[in-house]
């Protein structure tokens, strides 16, 4: 399975962004999948993520009411809406896919997309 990121770019701290992961495959019913980060000179994290019903989803501490993990399996594609962006949030924003079936978000990624730069301005 294949994965695209896109809909980084730059904006202005307190600004928004909405990013989008295209996935090859069919995602309903099949993949929990999440949206990672990794800031210049940091290991990479995770951001939110969202189980394979769509019914959980996980927020980092630092992101927790201002970004949402949404689905959209009609169309095969994550989002991830990111408001009042902060200068902190800067990174690459990766998206992934699991094939974890269980009860909850899953603890491991399957595949991986090549990441897309979000760059705020302070």
């Amino acid at each position: 399975v294949q994965l695209q990121a896109s809909g980084g770019g730059l904006v202005q701290a307190g600004g928004s962004l909405r990013l989008a992961c295209a996935v090859s495959e069919r995602t309903s019913n099949r993949y929990a999948m999440g949206w990672f980060r990794r800031a210049p000179g940091k290991e990479r994290e995770y951001v939110a993520l969202v189980g394979w019903s769509g019914d959980t989803t996980v927020y980092a501490d630092s992101v927790k009411g201002r970004f949402t993990i949404f689905r959209d399996d009609a169309k095969n594609t994550l989002h991830l809406r990111m408001n009042s962006l902060k200068p902190e949030d800067t990174a690459v924003y990766y998206c992934a896919a699991s094939l974890f079936k269980g009860a909850g978000v899953a603890p491991t990624y399957d595949y991986w997309g090549q990441g897309t730069l979000v760059t705020v301005s302070s």
